[in-house]
């Protein structure tokens, strides 16, 4: 009883500092949330693991620029880039093994068998879905941009969440018709 009461205590104190945190204006939370949503909706539903690794990708990027913006101090150039990329890998790889989904993509040109023109390569599907999610949310700003430029800068309420969010959507259903 006494181990329980001191865990209880232990997992009070990450809490209590999330209550007395300040405000975020950060990169987007919605989106963030959103994200974190469809790729839990998608496991719920069972789709491919191909359009999970979309989801997860984008959630990475996401959670990374949102933390890289929360940072105001820059101890060393290229920071937010160093962050967004370390979220990355540590969001994606320790799911590696449970989105283990391996293809072969042969490649018989010329020359010997094993040879770099006539050899067979694996390619980790997921982790490659990952990086076309991470890519989706790396890009849907600068289209969001784009478009409200094209539209005298208008900028309809939530346009980068809904065009981020679109974007996921459209790759993902592509992707689980193609596998």
């Amino acid at each position: 009883m006494n181990c329980k009461r001191a865990f209880a205590k232990a997992a009070l104190i990450p809490l209590s500092f999330a209550a007395f945190a300040p405000a975020v204006s950060a990169h987007c939370p919605l989106c963030t949330a959103g994200i974190a949503l469809a790729a839990g909706g998608a496991v719920y539903m069972g789709v491919n693991k191909a359009v999970i690794g979309i989801f997860v990708g984008a959630f990475a990027i996401s959670t990374g620029w949102w933390v890289a913006r929360l940072i105001k101090k820059k101890l060393f150039r290229f920071q937010d880039t160093a962050i967004i990329f370390l979220s990355f890998l540590l969001t994606v790889l320790p799911l590696y093994p449970l989105l283990d989904q391996v293809t072969g993509f042969p490649i018989y040109w010329f020359g010997d068998y094993g040879s770099i023109f006539n050899k067979t390569y694996l390619i980790h599907i997921s982790l490659v879905t990952s990086i076309i999610g991470g890519l989706i949310i790396l890009l849907a700003p600068w289209l969001s941009k784009r478009i409200s430029s094209l539209r005298g800068d208008k900028v309809f309420p939530f346009q980068g969440i809904v065009l981020a969010i679109l974007l996921l959507i459209v790759s993902a259903v592509v992707t689980q018709v193609m596998m």
